[in-house]
């Protein structure tokens, strides 16, 4: 199974580190001697090479400049911005609203050819019906304190899913069974959701697989992912989205679908009637 999702954000903090510490050698500066340059806490320089702290444009600068190498800052700067922009916080990628946060990761989704989904929680966007996006977005609406604005949110979303009749693309759904026994919404809802589910399977350019929760397993289930071709993995968390794009961190994420998908039921069949038990279970 992969690393942990923060692996990719942490490795490019530390390397942002140890270039800045080879900046301070460089000039023949110790610690506590850029410190003084600076005016900073000789701890503040200990927490950014240690990558405990990640330092702002401002503190790389100031940084480059106290070491006579301002040539080095604009790299740097690049470097940092490209280590946030992997991860984001919910609430800095929903500030505008819900249905900007949908529209934001619209671009990834137009240039995938081959989309491979795994969820241990919520159906993925792709395979939702309308009144269950809704559900789930007021969920996240409630909880997060966000501008109501859900409707032009599932409407994106729903939009969306216009890639699905592209016959060009690849659609691997890998789903934990649970999935389909959590109650995001009125049974009503969850009925349709689950037939909606049966007749997406039906489509050729689909593949649904179902992990059954009563196997015996060797690894839990995991953090939803989504992996779009071999460029980019995007993880959901509690707290954050985070976006995956160095080869080998992709590569454990590829490695990880593999094994997870060797457990699940793919036969049309055994789909149905798991499927068909979720839908029962409503009542």
């Amino acid at each position: 199974m992969p690393a942990s999702p923060y692996s990719s954000v942490q490795k490019a903090r530390e390397q942002l580190a140890a270039r800045l510490v080879e900046i301070r050698k460089d000039a023949g500066l110790n610690s506590r001697q850029l410190a003084g340059r600076l005016g900073w806490y000789e701890s503040k320089i200990s927490r950014i090479v240690n990558a405990i702290t990640p330092p702002s444009e401002d503190d790389i600068r100031a940084w480059c400049d106290a070491c006579e190498a301002p040539g080095e800052a604009p790299g740097l700067i690049a470097a940092l911005r490209l280590a946030q922009g992997a991860y984001v916080e919910w609430r800095r990628m929903e500030r505008h609203g819900l249905r900007a946060a949908q529209e934001s990761v619209w671009a990834l989704y137009e240039r995938t050819k081959l989309y491979r989904f795994y969820t241990s929680c919520v159906l993925m966007g792709l395979a939702q019906t309308s009144g269950y996006t809704q559900a789930v977005l007021q969920n996240v609406q409630e909880r997060r304190g966000l501008a109501d604005d859900i409707p032009d949110a599932v409407q994106v979303r729903m939009d969306r899913q216009r890639v699905l009749d592209d016959p060009r693309r690849t659609f691997v759904f890998l789903i934990e069974e649970p999935v389909l026994r959590t109650q995001v919404a009125e049974p009503d809802v969850m009925a349709e959701q689950l037939g909606y589910l049966l007749h997406l399977a039906t489509r050729p350019n689909v593949s649904l697989g179902i992990i059954p929760w009563t196997l015996r397993r060797r690894y839990p289930p995991s953090e939803a992912f989504f992996m779009h071709d071999r460029e980019q993995v995007a993880v959901e968390m509690i707290g954050a989205y985070l976006s995956i794009t160095e080869p080998s961190e992709v590569a454990l994420y590829e490695q990880a679908f593999e094994e997870l998908s060797c457990l699940a039921a793919w036969d049309a069949t055994t789909i149905r009637k798991l499927i068909a038990a979720a839908i029962e279970a409503l009542g």
